[in-house]
């Protein structure tokens, strides 16, 4: 008999799973509990998304070419000359992504559960299979009809409330809390957005974080982002933005209001046994930039490929020191990417005199290039020693006037 893997959650990070290991004739379940779930998120993807996971045109609502950063004194520097030709951003919708990259999964043949897993229960030995109890959702009825599946192998990709997370203790993490609105726009207005996107920066939009307008199909997601999880200043700071750019915003009506967590760390112990965390489940988002799409869908694909090598295309089961090893290449890929974004955050987030020169900074080409480089192509660039001097003494030179060296 094969190998039986459970794929609990069917966002970027499941569906990729999902998808490599079907591909590799493996025996799979991908469970959705919502097969229409929105993901309150700023939906932005990397260019090298776009052909690394083959993702098609009318996916994509924009191509974004500009970005305006605002800083907290409305200081506002343009960003996007430097892109060449065909380089942009992808703005999509995330139940368009998702539903997607989830359905390229069930095309090739990978069993689609519209169900709810409510536990997993851990076997006695390692031998043993894994159970899954599930209220599946396919008559269409909200509570669902209670049911187990037995599998060898089971990946949690379902969100920073993981319940696979918590079958397996894995630990806490901080999170920081995502709220946006989808504001229709008037003609005229949306225009500006049409391939523009605004990041804003200041305590009035986020003490610890950055707001944003991007635009999406027929109108804009306004949000921001903050650690400092209580409603009253979530309010606040979402009032915060909408000041800020209102004169952008005049006329518009809100279609939609949501909020999500969004995991600050890794967790602790993500490996147990033969049960592994990808995406959010995880903790994949970086900070500074609080992008997740594309590390939740790159975690998943090499977490599958891995299970792939290990199993021989699913003749034998993977150890669970396989699915550390998982982990271990994680950490070399993308380590150094984490911990130089987490730095970023500290220092510049700190004071909105911080916020001044980190924005000041941003005006400066060589700034933007290795900036957008790396955002779109997911790569540190190596810079031109003399480009990275500059870059490295502009940086300190901002952070000086912005007196924001001091302890």
């Amino acid at each position: 008999m094969g190998l039986r893997v459970a794929v609990v959650g069917s966002g970027p990070a499941g569906s990729s799973a999902a998808e490599v290991l079907a591909k590799a004739g493996i025996e799979t379940y991908l469970f959705e509990r919502k097969l229409d779930n929105a993901k309150p998120c700023g939906g932005a993807i990397p260019l090298c998304m776009v052909d690394e996971f083959d993702l098609p045109q009318k996916i994509i609502d924009r191509q974004v070419k500009k970005m305006k950063m605002i800083s907290p004194s409305n200081r506002e520097v343009n960003i996007g000359s430097t892109l060449k030709n065909g380089e942009y951003i992808g703005m999509c919708r995330r139940e368009v992504l998702d539903g997607f990259l989830r359905n390229r999964a069930a095309q090739l043949g990978a069993n689609l559960i519209n169900g709810t897993v409510y536990q997993l229960d851990l076997p006695d030995s390692d031998h043993q299979p894994y159970t899954l109890h599930y209220a599946d959702h396919s008559n269409g009825a909200v509570q669902g009809e209670m049911k187990t599946l037995k599998v060898d192998l089971v990946i949690g990709a379902d969100g920073a409330n993981s319940r696979i997370a918590k079958a397996i203790d894995a630990g806490d993490y901080n999170y920081a809390i995502a709220f946006q609105e989808r504001i229709r726009l008037p003609e005229d207005k949306m225009a500006y957005y049409e391939d523009l996107a605004e990041m804003y920066v200041g305590d009035d939009v986020s003490t610890d974080f950055y707001a944003w307008v991007f635009p999406k199909f027929d109108h804009v997601a306004v949000g921001t982002g903050t650690m400092k999880v209580n409603q009253a200043n979530i309010k606040k700071l979402q009032a915060g933005i909408r000041q800020r750019a209102a004169k952008r915003l005049e006329g518009g009506e809100i279609i939609k209001v949501e909020a999500h967590p969004i995991p600050e760390h890794p967790r602790p112990r993500p490996v147990r046994g033969r049960v592994v965390l990808i995406g959010d489940a995880l903790g994949t988002v970086t900070k500074s930039s609080g992008e997740g799409i594309y590390f939740a869908a790159k975690s998943g694909r090499m977490c599958a490929e891995l299970i792939v090598e290990r199993s021989q295309n699913g003749q034998k089961v993977p150890t669970e020191k396989d699915l550390k090893d998982f982990m271990k290449h994680w950490n070399k890929e993308y380590g150094a990417t984490y911990l130089v974004l987490d730095i970023l955050q500290r220092v510049f987030y700190r004071s909105d005199a911080t916020r001044e020169a980190f924005v000041e900074m941003c005006d400066d080409i060589d700034v933007q290039k290795m900036t957008f480089d790396s955002y779109l192509y997911k790569t540190v660039v190596p810079a031109n020693p003399l480009t990275q001097m500059k870059v490295t003494a502009k940086t300190i030179g901002s952070l000086l006037r912005g007196n924001a060296l001091a302890p």
